[in-house]
């Protein structure tokens, strides 16, 4: 029995789960989000969703715990949400907004304009003395995760000085230098 598939997930007030065929639908104070699922059954029951497979075959072993997880994350995003934090380690590395636009400078010849999608709220904070930081909020961990990452890419952190873009408590390999 998968030790994460067999624990059931809570739903706390404020929270209704819907099961169709094939299909689980959260919503919240937050929003609303849907997920498909397969070789698993999904029962609502006092309270609380219990993930079931049918049998132990290699697939619906691995399918068990995800669709478990994926259940949780959803559930918990429609009620509390999830935050990522981003941090702009470097020189004249700056980053700003307008609306869903996120503008950064990262040391490229020209600067990086980046359209959010809706679902994730933006916000930057600047305070002098202090890396800039990119907060992002959003009910999808899925997609926070996804824009997360993609603004990381622009600029990794390089393991010598640290520069580039980071998460905020994230711990950097860092290497030393040329030995003279």
């Amino acid at each position: 029995m998968s030790r994460i598939g067999k624990n059931p997930i809570v739903i706390p007030a404020g929270v209704t789960l819907e099961v169709n065929e094939g299909v689980v639908t959260a919503k919240g104070k937050l929003g609303q989000l849907t997920q498909e699922y397969s070789d698993v059954t999904v029962k609502v029951e006092d309270g609380q969703v219990i993930v079931e497979r049918s049998s132990d075959h290699k697939d619906h072993r691995a399918k068990h715990g995800l669709y478990r997880a994926l259940i949780s994350n959803m559930i918990t995003g429609v009620s509390t949400g999830f935050t990522k934090e981003l941090e702009l380690v470097g020189v004249g590395y700056r980053a700003s907004n307008q609306g869903q636009k996120l503008d950064l400078a990262l040391g490229f010849s020209h600067n990086i304009v980046l359209e959010i999608a809706p679902e994730v709220k933006l916000e930057t904070i600047s305070e002098k003395g202090k890396n800039p930081i990119v907060k992002l909020t959003s009910h999808d961990r899925q997609l926070l995760g996804q824009v997360a990452a993609k603004i990381r890419g622009f600029r990794k952190p390089e393991p010598y000085k640290g520069k580039g873009v980071k998460f905020v408590g994230e711990v950097l390999r860092r290497k030393a230098g040329k030995s003279a």
